[in-house]
């Protein structure tokens, strides 16, 4: 989770409202599209705040309706300032936020606060939603095509996005990379490695390299 942005899990097309628009339009808003809460832009795109169910239900109706009252809008009743996050920030970054915070979405903007994006907590679970057979095949993809891994040198269980390896590589230098590698895995919740090296590469590395600097 520490490897994977809030890019590639944020929705790009994003349903906003500007400041004037009243509850009443909000509601539908929210009800057409199926969300719960919505980013507030100024002329420029910038998010100014957010509009969540919650903020329409803490609204108190008024005793009496009269057409001379002025309905409340987006700007009266969002919560400012909008908490943002950004598309280079992880989604780890981005999970302690909103639970830090209290909230179910966190808009994704730019260097100049403008709207780029919505990340919710619905799509960082999708992180933990991919089927342990689809890791585990992506795991032996990376095994055999990025680090030259036999195949069946190393077995690979996966149990609710855990990865355990067990078995040997050729090199030490290859044990290096190869958790960072899992990690970085969609759906992969930890790697728990227990593979071993036939050559320890490493020490021949060192010895050469202090040699080379040896004054002759």
């Amino acid at each position: 989770m520490n490897h994977i942005k809030v890019a590639d899990l944020m929705t790009d097309e994003v349903v906003s409202v500007p400041p004037g628009t009243t509850v009443k339009e909000i509601a539908k808003v929210l009800a057409q599209h199926d969300i719960s809460g919505v980013p507030v832009l100024d002329d420029e795109d910038r998010v100014v705040g957010v509009v969540s169910q919650t903020d329409l239900l803490a609204l108190t109706p008024p005793q009496a309706h009269t057409q001379s009252a002025i309905p409340p809008t987006a700007g009266k009743i969002m919560s400012a300032p909008a908490v943002t996050t950004h598309a280079e920030d992880t989604a780890a970054d981005a999970a302690r936020l909103m639970t830090r915070r209290g909230i179910e979405r966190l808009p994704v903007v730019d260097i100049e606060d403008r709207l780029v994006g919505i990340i919710t907590r619905r799509d960082l679970l999708r992180m933990f939603l991919r089927p342990d057979a689809e890791i585990r095949q992506r795991v032996n993809d990376t095994l055999n095509d990025v680090l030259a891994v036999p195949a069946g040198d190393i077995d690979v269980h996966v149990i609710d996005g855990i990865v355990t390896l067990n078995g040997r590589v050729h090199q030490q230098s290859q044990l290096r990379s190869l958790v960072s590698l899992i990690e970085r895995i969609e759906g992969v919740v930890a790697v728990a490695s227990h593979v071993t090296a036939r050559v320890d590469d490493t020490a021949s590395t060192s010895v050469a390299g202090g040699r080379s600097a040896l004054p002759w």
